[in-house]
């Protein structure tokens, strides 16, 4: 089995964190210095991550999050975010390709105008679909790397987004796509892993089937 496959298996979900384990900011931007590489739409990289370790903020983050004992013991609690207006970006994402002779003035400007175009065509759902869409694929890369650091994580929706973004000043353009808390696991209360569907159950051929 490769070293992937592991990865991929030993990753869970942790419901129960050690508490009292630092995780320091060298840390966390060696896991995002690989998160960067996530796919997304027009390369606009539409995820922004607010990372809590404040001790105060994250006693007021996990009242936001129904008091979830494992916002209380995680080393950092950290908000995955997703712009709904990334596409007005895409000049200063492209602009390093035109510097190089990649693309010309002309190919610039037509990259920008058609991403424009797309997202004002496609409106606020497709802006919003796209940024938590975004937001996601970034987010699961995170917990992979993560993993691959020796570190376990939570993805989780139990949390008052109104009051989140209120906590830690977000900005209206910007959806919650999850919460991620993240440590070291306690293993003295682990679970059996869950049921997982075989492949035969969630996959269809050249058309959608309900098995």
């Amino acid at each position: 089995m490769s070293e992937f496959s592991n990865l991929v298996k030993q990753r869970r979900s942790a419901t129960k964190f050690i508490p009292d384990v630092e995780l320091t900011s060298s840390e966390l931007d060696e896991i995002l210095s690989l998160v960067k590489f996530a796919p997304s739409a027009f390369n606009l990289q539409h995820a922004h991550y607010v990372i809590v370790n404040d001790v105060d903020i994250k006693n007021r983050v996990y009242e936001a999050a129904q008091k979830q004992y494992k916002v209380k013991t995680s080393s950092a609690v950290i908000l995955v975010l997703g712009d709904t207006e990334a596409h007005l970006q895409a000049g200063k994402i492209n602009e390093g390709l035109l510097h190089l002779g990649v693309i010309d003035k002309r190919e610039f400007d037509d990259t920008v105008s058609s991403i424009h175009t797309f997202y004002e065509k496609g409106g606020e759902s497709l802006k919003r679909d796209e940024a938590i869409r975004t937001a996601s694929l970034s987010a699961m890369l995170f917990m992979l790397a993560a993993k691959d650091k020796g570190w376990d994580t939570c993805p989780m929706i139990g949390f008052d987004s109104g009051e989140i973004r209120q906590i830690l000043g977000i900005p209206d353009q910007y959806v919650p796509a999850m919460m991620i808390t993240i440590g070291k696991e306690d293993l003295s209360g682990q679970r059996v892993r869950g049921y997982r569907k075989p492949v035969g159950e969630f996959v269809s051929y050249n058309q959608f089937t309900m098995k």
